[in-house]
């Protein structure tokens, strides 16, 4: 099978979006012929990793419009227009690729936003939409917490996916895609109000083998004292304050509470251990490299990510997969991803209830250390059989059959 894959962002050795694009490809190759579409400041990472670990059925198209080649990873100003008229392109591109090639079914991997259109959509070919996400807001009673800048976000993003949702092209991308695949159920909401006519949650999130392998071999440390972590951008909606008031609200002498990364909250969080009493309990490590990042949290026994509008959580995979127990709100990514066996999830609606519930999950895994122990085990279990990337490959590849043979019987029908 002949597959043209759409990935904005792909790159080996990322996380977040770029990791999902190659990530999806590499897993996709193994079972199909694939050409991806990708932009040109990729290319030099994705060349140095072929180049050590050949894969015979991944192919790269590179490009940028009007060869505006910025590298967008470390800045947002102008990526989502840069972002738009790639797609643009990448039409044309395809156009010009498929007079060579006969290509079976085209997938659009990232950005994994549902407010973007697709423009390989117009292509007389099967067009797969996603895994896509987006479509989750943080509840309104959230916002009492958030800073004037917060708050500014929070509408303008909004008012982006509004005039998203308005787009004919985002429209039409929805119409025109024989399947689109949603990260949570709120994005699921909003593809079926767009025109989709069948969408599957499913996530983008996933690990390798290796990685699961290795953080697998984290040993729990000493329960005393109790360690809890939470790591990612110092950013309003990651909701970082809840999980500093529900470790006072927990009262817990012999514990502490880590804070990997930097962000405009930064600061904020500071005061707010400050004014909670719990500073000499507190550490803020600032942003930590991968590796010593994943160190601090093979010193922690608990990840507490009670984000409010997450599609994806590639830290709690990582945390589950490292037999660490996670405590996040029943909101976004997070959600799909933590069950009552790997977890607590709490409920998102009012944030002094949510951050008594968290401060309550927090004492129970401080004085239950066998419930800390299944809840990791269960997490491991869990990475395993559902987001690890050979089993993510295997799934893309029946799907994929799936999809080419439904639109074989409606050709022999007509």
């Amino acid at each position: 099978m002949k597959v043209l894959l759409s990935a904005y962002a792909c790159e080996p050795g990322l996380g977040s979006e770029p990791g999902v694009g190659w990530s999806m490809a590499t897993a996709i190759a193994k079972y199909q012929e694939v050409w991806v579409l990708t932009r040109i400041a990729h290319r030099p990472g994705i060349e140095a990793e072929i180049a050590r670990n050949p894969i015979p059925n991944l192919k790269f198209i590179y490009f940028d419009p009007f060869n505006w080649t910025n590298d967008w990873r470390s800045k947002q100003t102008g990526v989502q227009f840069h972002y738009y008229l790639w797609q643009i392109q990448a039409y044309f591109e395809a156009v010009k690729l498929k007079q060579e090639i006969n290509f079976d079914l085209v997938h659009h991997v990232t950005y994994v936003k549902y407010w973007g259109p697709s423009f390989l959509s117009l292509l007389p070919v099967p067009f797969l939409w996603g895994p896509v996400g987006g479509g989750e807001d943080a509840p309104r009673s959230f916002w009492q917490d958030f800073s004037p800048r917060g708050k500014v976000y929070e509408l303008l993003r909004d008012l982006a996916h509004w005039v998203g949702e308005k787009d004919p092209f985002v429209q039409l991308t929805a119409r025109r895609c024989v399947l689109a695949l949603a990260t949570t159920k709120d994005t699921a909401e909003k593809l079926y109000l767009l025109g989709v006519s069948k969408v599957t949650i499913c996530s983008e999130s996933g690990l390798t083998i290796e990685e699961i392998e290795s953080l697998g071999n984290f040993p729990l440390p000493s329960l005393t004292p109790i360690r809890f972590i939470s790591m990612g951008r110092l950013l309003h909606w990651k909701g970082f304050h809840l999980g500093l008031r529900a470790f006072a609200k927990a009262k817990l002498e012999n514990a502490e509470y880590w804070i990997l990364g930097d962000g405009p909250e930064e600061q904020r969080l500071e005061e707010l251990a400050q004014e909670l009493g719990i500073a000499h309990q507190v550490t803020l490590w600032g942003r930590l490299p991968r590796k010593e990042s994943l160190s601090k949290l093979k010193d922690c026994h608990v990840l507490v990510h009670p984000s409010l509008h997450d599609s994806g959580g590639w830290v709690c995979l990582e945390a589950m997969a490292a037999g660490r127990p996670i405590l996040c709100l029943d909101l976004g990514g997070p959600a799909t991803q933590v069950t009552e066996e790997t977890g607590f999830k709490i409920t998102g609606g009012n944030p002094d209830k949510a951050v008594e519930d968290l401060a309550k999950a927090m004492i129970r895994l401080a004085n239950e250390p066998e419930l800390l122990i299944n809840l990791g085990k269960g997490g491991q279990k869990r990475v395993k059989e559902v987001y690890d990337w050979q089993e993510k490959g295997k799934f893309f590849d029946q799907l994929y059959q799936e999809i080419v043979a439904l639109r074989s019987d409606k050709t022999k029908i007509e």
